[in-house]
């Protein structure tokens, strides 16, 4: 972590976090990955600077809130901003069509997953917004997703702290591992969103061609 980042942590806290983390869910990129961001301040709930309840709330609040924003935005303006793209929108016409093509064909499972898949989470608000999906749809799949991810690397620095030292030297290989584990649970969570959806289709459809007692 650069020092102008932790002096800046450590002199406005809660705030501080939430701005880091709002500003980068909504497509401005920063110098500190999120996810560094809140192992960092995982820790910091370890060694007492900040509340570990209060932290929590922070980092949902502000991933959340930041996926609200752009998912808001995109639906009401997404073909204008689209076509005025800014230099720096890491994300290509060609890759939104593609990504909007695969929640099309395989629905708000692909939704879920690709909100807690590293790199292109932030993104899906984004894509989510352009397709109109109902706030009522994408509200519930944001919230889930951005209390998974945040609440997992918090937590992660917050019992990692008394190993910090050597944690910080392993930050990145950190950051991929939890990646995984949380692409695991995500992929779970999804096939089981679609087997009972399956399942429930073909109770449905029995029932329907079951000839009627006479």
């Amino acid at each position: 972590m650069p020092q102008e980042f932790i002096h800046f942590i450590n002199q406005y806290g809660y705030f501080a976090i939430f701005a880091l983390i709002f500003i980068q869910e909504i497509g401005i990129p920063t110098p500190i990955p999120n996810e560094l961001l809140m192992l960092f301040s995982g820790y910091l709930s370890f060694n007492g600077t900040l509340n570990l309840y209060l932290l929590l709330l922070t980092v949902i609040s502000a991933d959340f809130l930041g996926a609200s924003v752009l998912y808001t935005t995109f639906y009401f303006f997404g073909p204008y901003l689209i076509s005025h793209k800014p230099k720096w929108f890491p994300l290509s016409t060609e890759r939104i069509n593609k990504l909007s093509g695969k929640i099309a064909k395989r629905g708000l499972g692909s939704v879920f997953l690709g909100r807690v898949t590293p790199f292109i989470r932030g993104y899906m608000s984004v894509i989510v917004g352009l397709l109109h999906i109902k706030p009522k749809s994408y509200v519930p799949i944001a919230l889930l997703s951005s209390c998974l991810v945040t609440c997992t690397y918090t937590l992660t620095g917050h019992f990692l702290g008394p190993y910090w030292e050597q944690v910080a030297a392993k930050l990145t290989t950190i950051k991929y591992g939890i990646f995984f584990i949380i692409a695991v649970i995500a992929c779970y969570f999804v096939i089981r969103y679609f087997r009972n959806k399956k399942f429930k289709h073909a109770s449905t459809a029995t029932q329907e061609t079951k000839p009627l007692d006479s």
